[in-house]
């Protein structure tokens, strides 16, 4: 535990010094694991966990009084445990709020009993006790750099010492040594995830953003420009002082349809920062937004028009293959379908080849060949190398022939058929991927590709993975079983033996082998299969050799072990846009929805069977969860009849099935056909009862689901029905999960347009736990609580809530935000809140009538409609409106422009908006001026007239209230030109 927390562990100060555990992903799992340790330690080693403790681990805690209860003794000034040590001592003592625990059994009940404060009281010890193993078992088992002796140590003293305190510190050093060591492979794991920039990386993003950039309503940006022309010897254009961290450099960019953004590109990614001081013409260095990975995927959030323009750009970044491409594209083709008379002794003669090709290949890097950048790319390697590096795969290839048996023809008379046949499909694959949801996640084809180096100090397991391909290339089925097993030995879930597999060339001789009638063969390959697609880079490759075709074929065995195995690999695969249209393309989203349909689909009782067919479902419902990503696998899976049988293992208890058919349900949730099938099928009530499930990824499902469902009233009020509102009450309690707290917030938000619903909320408090949540938050998460705000004060008795509990100040500071749904809703908040005098005297006070006026020029007709709608309580309640209005510089004539605005809910919002300026008479001469009477003249011929009567009341009164101000206007006008 001492070497992760030393290694591994983010510390805000680097050393030993006083820093605190940062807040991040990895020291949260870390903290996880740390306290699930903790709290069985005292069940699965009871004698281990009674042992007494060196030193005390002491903390400062939050826990008070009231949290303890049976087996403490309990006063005014402490708290201390009924069990002592030989020397009377308390095993934890509790004074004021400092805690000391001195065995592992007190640990294990305090962390019990505790149930919403754990990892604070786990991370507030692990701060307090860096190094926690000495306090626990003495100074000589401290965590040291460098090799570790202290096992031999304690194992020569047992040798020479028979007390028993020995024999059990040396169990508890090895326990805490194993926990070490899983920590210290789940954080490796986690870190070696992380995409991290660097300059050069940075450097041809910009540049090849630039190139598409300039003047034109086709370019993807107006302009793209570094705030620093001077580069540092590594490459970094930040000032030294904020390279130490991370920053690299600071962009300007002009997108077409918003301001200019001022971003930070760091090796953790890139973020909108404060922009560039007026004063002093610097960079206001402090994080503004979310982390993206890259310029391209923040870009992707900030600027619809970006997107679009890049969609048309998308195939001008291919260019057309030279001939000697062409030339090696048609050679891999004939070396593949060559038939060559000794398989045996062409593997050897293929091995030296390969040296000698690759000799020659490093002679002419001199020419260079340019490569479109990945996060660009839709289709296949377009360079030599790649195409070389393909030859030589299909040439291993040919050596698994000798001895398999398959089911009509031959492995290279199948293999060259797959090439010829990928040769020729790849364009249309590439307008088939273009047609697929635009709302689908991309994450794989945007990530970097990574090659691996050739390197003398590769591990042992590479080594050995390379001898075990000669076995499963040997023909014998026995030996390849056995090859297969041998392999399975190895930690596939390391990334170096997922690549070792790619690179020598076992990765097209697993999937052949799905290709035999051998049905062990199969069974071991997809077992291989299934654990190394977890890497992106296996995903691809197994898409680009046909890998997934197979698969499909295997769900129609009658091997149910088999197409399990098949559907969960295909859930692994499918998680990018082309191996998802593959599998439909194949038939493959059918025979999945067949793997749903069972006899004991909701039934409760224990039959032989059920354990089989649950599995078999599960499997089938995860690959179909990756699969309903895209919109058109969606509509497939309702036309295999995939509603009802969703509907029905809804109602089952086993967690492992129920938590890939929600994620099916929210992911579909989307179109409207599945909206009303998941209400009129009744799936409501299920959803809402899987809120209180323990299992928090259930539940944020549910909640997602419900978020996208009740848009529709008849949705709102099931949810009510079913009692599905106390509990997503009650989630607003767990704010440490982000993305639960996103989809609990958000089904709050759409359940909250119903009145009904706000009046329950209000029992629960609801409305003062959003408050609470308004700072610190993701956007995607603050734009959901705004939301929910803005349904509650409906209720009036609302805005006054919000004001006690101090949640003005903080969503006025959200009006300066860039995100245009955030902005749509805190400015309908505010105005709602600023329906109450004392609410408006704090916005006035906060400047947030002017924020409010500057957002009338935002380019978003929504957020223009709904801040004119804000600023009419504004005006009606403030002191003196009529100043107050003036004093925005170019406030009225902007007013008074919007009425060119061809948006009907802008021209209904600006009317209301001009009744109310136009009640003094400074601001009415002002906009006469401005020539506000023809253009509200012109309206009433054309939309004013047809407002009037229609059935929303408050459209009705502006549209009135604008023709009864045309005509004020009209004989103040006159009055004005002769008396």
């Amino acid at each position: 535990m001492g070497a992760a927390l030393t290694r591994a562990a983010q510390w805000t100060a680097a050393g030993s010094g006083t820093g605190t555990l940062e807040i991040t992903p990895l020291n949260e799992s870390l903290l996880n694991q740390i306290v699930k340790f903790t709290e069985d330690f005292s069940t699965r080693h009871p004698q281990e966990a009674a042992f007494v403790f060196k030193d005390p681990l002491e903390w400062k805690t939050q826990l008070d009084h009231s949290a303890f209860g049976e087996g403490y003794e309990i006063n005014e000034a402490t708290v201390q445990s009924e069990a002592k040590d030989e020397n009377g001592q308390p095993l934890l003592l509790l004074t004021a709020s400092n805690l000391k625990v001195r065995n592992f059994d007190q640990l294990s009940h305090l962390l019990q009993i505790i149930t919403d404060k754990k990892l604070k009281e786990a991370q507030a010890c692990l701060e307090a006790n860096r190094d926690p193993i000495i306090k626990i078992l003495g100074p000589e088992y401290g965590t040291v750099e460098g090799e570790d002796t202290s096992m031999l140590r304690l194992l020569e003293k047992m040798k020479n010492d028979d007390d028993p305190q020995t024999e059990m510190k040396m169990k508890i050093a090895i326990l805490l040594h194993q926990l070490d060591m899983q920590l210290l492979n789940s954080s490796l794991k986690q870190i070696s995830q992380d995409v991290r920039l660097n300059p050069a990386a940075v450097n041809n993003e910009v540049n090849l953003l630039k190139s598409f950039s300039g003047e034109g309503e086709d370019t993807v940006l107006e302009s793209l420009e570094y705030t620093s022309d001077y580069i540092f010897s590594n490459g970094c254009r930040a000032p030294p002082w904020r390279q130490v961290h991370g920053e690299i450099c600071y962009l300007i960019i002009k997108p077409h349809d918003t301001d200019p953004l001022c971003i930070t590109c760091s090796t953790a990614g890139v973020f909108l920062n404060g922009g560039e001081t007026k004063d002093k013409g610097e960079i206001d260095y402090e994080r503004k937004s979310d982390m993206y990975k890259d310029i391209v995927t923040f870009l992707r959030e900030r600027s619809p028009k970006f997107v679009e323009n890049m969609a048309k750009q998308e195939f001008a970044f291919f260019k057309e293959p030279t001939d000697e491409t062409n030339d090696q594209l048609v050679e891999a083709v004939a070396m593949v379908s060559d038939q060559s008379p000794n398989l045996d002794d062409y593997t050897e003669k293929n091995e030296h080849e390969k040296k000698k090709s690759s000799a020659e290949k490093s002679r002419s890097t001199d020419k260079k060949i340019l490569e479109p950048s990945m996060k660009w790319k839709n289709i296949g390697h377009s360079s030599a190398h790649n195409d070389k590096a393909a030859r030589e795969k299909e040439q291993r290839k040919r050596d698994t022939v000798s001895g398999k048996k398959k089911k009509k023809v031959s492995i290279i008379s199948s293999e060259s058929v797959k090439i010829e046949s990928a040769l020729k499909c790849k364009t249309s694959e590439m307008f088939e991927e273009v047609s697929e949801s635009s709302s689908e996640t991309d994450e794989d084809e945007e990530q970097p590709v990574h090659h691996q180096e050739g390197s003398t100090d590769l591990p042992s397991e590479y080594w050995g993975i390379q001898k075990l391909a000669k076995y499963l290339r040997g023909g014998n089925p026995t030996a390849t079983v056995i090859a297969l097993c041998a392999m399975r030995d190895f930690n596939l879930a390391q990334e170096t033996c997922q690549l070792a597999i790619r690179d020598i060339g076992c990765l097209e001789v697993l999937i052949n082998l799905l290709d035999t009638e051998e049905i062990k063969c199969q069974i071991g390959s997809l077992k291989i299969l299934k654990e190394i697609s977890q890497n992106t880079l296996i995903r691809h490759a197994i898409a680009n050799l046909e890998g997934l075709q197979i698969m499909v074929k295997i769900l129609d065995s009658p091997d149910t072990n088999l197409r399990c195995l098949a559907a969960e690999t295909i859930a692994n695969v499918a998680r990018f846009k082309r191996a998802r249209s593959t599998v439909r393309r194949y038939g493959g989203i059918k025979r999945l929805v067949g793997l749903l349909d069972s006899t004991s689909v909701g039934s409760t009782a224990l039959r032989q069977y059920q354990a089989k067919d649950t599995e078999k479902a599960r499997c089938g419902a995860l690959a179909l969860w990756s699969c309903s990503k895209s919109t058109k696998n969606k509509e497939a899976i309702r036309k295999a009849g995939g509603i009802p049988l969703l509907a029905k293992w809804l109602k089952s208890s086993d967690v492992d099935i129920l938590t890939p058919v929600v994620g099916i349900l929210q992911e579909c949730a989307s179109e409207p056909s599945y909206r009303l099938a998941i209400r009129t099928e009744g799936m409501i009530e299920n959803l809402v009862k899987n809120l209180s499930s323990e299992h928090e990824e259930l539940q944020m499902h549910c909640a997602s689901a419900i978020f996208k469902c009740a848009e529709d009233k008849e949705t709102r009020d099931l949810v009510r029905q079913h009692g599905g509102l106390q509990p997503l009450s009650a989630l607003l309690k767990n704010s440490e999960n982000k993305k639960l707290l996103a989809a609990v917030t958000g089904a709050i938000w759409k359940c909250a347009i119903s009145k009904e619903n706000v009046s329950i909320f209000n029992e629960y408090k609801v409305t003062e736990s959003l408050v609470g949540l308004l700072t610190d938050q993701p956007e995607e998460v603050l734009v959901n609580i705004v939301g929910a705000l803005a349904e509650c004060c409906q209720e009036p008795g609302n805005r006054s809530v919000i004001r006690r509990c101090g949640g003005i100040p903080p969503l006025v500071k959200l009006l300066i935000g860039t995100n245009q749904t955030l902005l749509v809703n805190v400015t309908k908040t505010v105005g709602s809140c600023a329906t109450e005098p004392e609410n408006m005297m704090i916005i006035d006070r906060l400047d947030g009538v002017r924020l409010l006026w500057s957002l009338l020029k935002n380019p978003n007709p929504d957020v223009q409609a709904n801040a004119a709608w804000a600023i009419c309580p504004c005006i009606e309640n403030a002191k003196d409106a009529g100043e107050m209005v003036r004093s925005f510089v170019g406030g009225l004539e902007l007013v008074v422009n919007l009425l060119k605005s061809k948006n009907k809910e802008v021209l209904a919002s600006v009317c209301a908006a001009i009744t109310n300026i136009a009640k003094d008479e400074e601001n009415l001469a002002v906009i006469t001026d401005h020539g506000v009477v023809p253009l509200l003249s012109k309206l009433v011929n054309t939309l004013l007239l047809a407002m009037v009567g229609s059935t929303d009341q408050t459209l009705q009164e502006a549209a009135a209230g604008c023709i009864a101000n045309i005509r004020r206007l009209a004989l103040a006008t006159e009055k004005a030109k002769y008396g």
